[in-house]
């Protein structure tokens, strides 16, 4: 991927959020990026874009499940993503992480890391977090239990029979217990918790891997409107300190949280920008909001 194509993602991006912008970035712009030396494996974020997918195609058995997907991500956006069934937004999310291999197109994560190129555990360990719609935890475990598994340690039986938390890592987890709302169920059974605080105990999972990006698929289906409130203040404590692409149904949900919005129909990008704009947008309310 070319220099020209990661500042066409940025110029589309900032002409979304303000009309008068030239597409500069606070770090400098496409020039920083020619005068930085980097490490290898380090997601390169100088041209302003975190996550970029250019003309994305996907079919199976000669359906298009993608077709010519196009779109960009800042380093700390809030992105989220709607669409009506079939629009394709959960295969986005396979190809980002591994799971999917598009039949071309072009993935990046930075200007550096050619996604394609790796696995899903590799993407993984590269800073991209993905949390499905129904709560993956551990819950015969405690929460405390569950965050420190997930910590970024050596997993190998030795290493973790000798494994004893450090003050670093123990400030790490409490830090995360209050992010997530949990502070107070720090030893309670993970299967005994409510549904929507199973959700934030496994995002709260992710964010002790300390990701980039974290891809979160329909996270308040199934909440109560308490804890659906709740997850949105959560969401916008963590902008700008990460990266999240977030696909969901709830409108109210998407307006408490977002500033840009982009809407998939048939494996590509309909619309993008506020969700007053896209609400508003004639083709959105034919195949998605209805009339």
């Amino acid at each position: 991927m070319t220099p020209d194509l990661l500042e066409d993602g940025a110029q589309r991006l900032a002409r979304t959020q303000d009309p008068a912008s030239s597409g500069s970035t606070e770090s400098g712009g496409r020039q920083a990026g020619f005068s930085r030396r980097l490490v290898p494996g380090q997601v390169d974020t100088t041209h302003g874009r975190i996550l970029y997918l250019e003309d994305v195609h996907v079919s199976f058995d000669g359906f298009k499940a993608i077709n010519g997907l196009s779109l960009d991500i800042a380093p700390g956006e809030l992105r989220c993503i709607i669409g009506p069934n079939g629009a394709g937004k959960t295969t986005m999310m396979d190809i980002i992480t591994g799971k999917t291999r598009p039949d071309r197109g072009t993935v990046f994560f930075g200007s550096t890391i050619d996604l394609l190129r790796h696995r899903e555990a590799e993407i993984a360990q590269m800073g991209i977090g993905r949390k499905f719609q129904k709560p993956t935890v551990f819950e015969q475990l405690s929460v405390f239990e569950n965050l420190e598994l997930a910590l970024k340690t050596d997993k190998r039986v030795a290493a973790s029979m000798r494994f004893r938390l450090d003050s670093a890592q123990a400030d790490r987890l409490a830090e995360v217990l209050h992010t997530i709302h949990l502070s107070d169920d720090v030893r309670r059974q993970a299967g005994n918790l409510s549904h929507g605080q199973k959700q934030w105990l496994e995002i709260g999972m992710l964010l002790m891997q300390d990701p980039l990006l974290l891809l979160l698929d329909e996270p308040v289906a199934g909440m109560t409107d308490e804890e659906t409130a709740r997850t949105a203040e959560l969401f916008l404590s963590l902008k700008g300190k990460h990266s999240l692409m977030v696909v969901e149904h709830d409108m109210a949900f998407v307006k408490a949280i977002s500033d840009i919005v982009t809407v998939l129909c048939d494996g590509a990008v309909l619309a993008q920008g506020p969700l007053e704009q896209v609400q508003a947008d004639e083709r959105v309310i034919e195949v998605y909001l209805g009339r």
